[in-house]
């Protein structure tokens, strides 16, 4: 097992609002493979290692992490409890934010069953649909609330973030209901892009069809590859 050493001083970082979208996009695998480190008790890293680990360059993790203060110790690397700390804080791990799922059909009972939210400091506190055959079951400890509850739910309970795994013709006035409400984050699984006027809300719109379609492209051009490297 490697030695920790006391955690590095914090240099001057970037604001927020100027990192870019490539990095944010970046740090939650940071998180990740930082966690799995500490989990086999390997509590120092240099970039080069980490580097190797990622499959990224180690000049580009050193400009990532430098975003937000570097947290790095020249000849010694990184303390990996350390930064996976900074990290976490820096994506809002540590802000056990409460969430909520609408629409506990196929998908929405997958992710209330599944630990996607309890490993990332997130707090699902409930489920909601409209469906009568769904109202009252029991999914993963949760029982399943009407739709029609969800004005006094939300005003006795502090939610910050909502799932939206319901069909896409009613994701958009749910979407402006729950922000009316107060609701700050939409995680939006519907085959359908939200757009809400007011800005304070966040949005994620999740594709999965369009990471199914980049791996058909990637197997399209090995075979391509493959049959180019036959015909030589």
């Amino acid at each position: 097992m490697k030695t920790e050493s006391k955690p590095e001083g914090t240099a001057r970082h970037t604001p927020r609002e100027d990192v870019s979208p490539a990095v944010i996009k970046r740090l939650p695998r940071y998180f990740r493979y930082l966690r799995e480190l500490l989990k086999n008790d390997i509590l120092r890293i240099s970039s080069g290692e980490l580097s190797r680990l990622m499959h990224v360059t180690a000049s580009q993790i050193r400009q990532d992490l430098n975003c937000f203060g570097g947290f790095g110790q020249q000849g010694y690397g990184y303390n990996v409890k350390y930064l996976y700390g900074k990290i976490s804080d820096i994506l809002g791990v540590t802000q056990n934010y409460g969430a909520i799922i609408i629409g506990a059909g196929n998908l929405g009972s997958a992710l209330a069953s599944s630990p996607i939210f309890v490993k990332r400091g997130v707090n699902l506190e409930a489920l909601f649909d409209t469906s009568p055959d769904v109202i009252g079951k029991n999914i993963n400890g949760y029982t399943v609330l009407p739709m029609d509850s969800l004005e006094d739910y939300l005003a006795e309970n502090s939610i910050s973030i909502a799932v939206l795994t319901m069909p896409k013709e009613y994701v958009k006035e749910t979407a402006e209901r729950l922000a009316a409400l107060g609701v700050k984050g939409l995680w939006n699984f519907a085959s359908t892009e939200i757009e809400l006027d007011d800005p304070s809300v966040v949005v994620q719109n999740v594709h999965m069809g369009d990471s199914l379609m980049t791996l058909c492209y990637e197997l399209t051009k090995k075979e391509e590859d493959s049959e180019d490297m036959t015909n030589e």
